[in-house]
């Protein structure tokens, strides 16, 4: 089993930056964050392998940057250049070996 918490959501200015983090409880292959905009559906946003092999969505690459601490029981992720349509609930989930996810956190970018 594994249990994720994130952190560090809030708000910011247009243009700002903000670092989510996730706690990691548990032994996990692979991660990343998705996030929900209001009135749409949960979408992918990053993601990265025990191998350390990542991938972004367009829409947040080179802007957002995804990372894990030296133990791999926090994962982080560094959003910056942030965007009024970045704004969303940001949930940290586990693909492998289970597949599971965090309650999210909040982040709202004010134009």
């Amino acid at each position: 089993q594994v249990r994720l918490v994130e952190s560090g959501g809030g708000l910011v200015q247009a243009g700002g930056s903000l670092t989510l983090s996730c706690t990691v409880s548990g032994r996990v292959f692979e991660m990343g964050w998705s996030r929900q905009a209001p009135g749409k559906e949960r979408e992918f946003v990053v993601s990265i392998n025990d191998d350390d092999s990542i991938m972004y969505a367009d829409s947040v690459k080179g802007r957002f940057t995804i990372s894990r601490g030296s133990t791999k029981s926090t994962l982080y992720l560094q959003m910056s250049t942030l965007k009024p349509e970045d704004t969303a609930v940001y949930f940290c989930r586990s693909y492998s070996p289970y597949n599971a996810w965090g309650q999210g956190t909040q982040v709202t970018v004010s134009s």
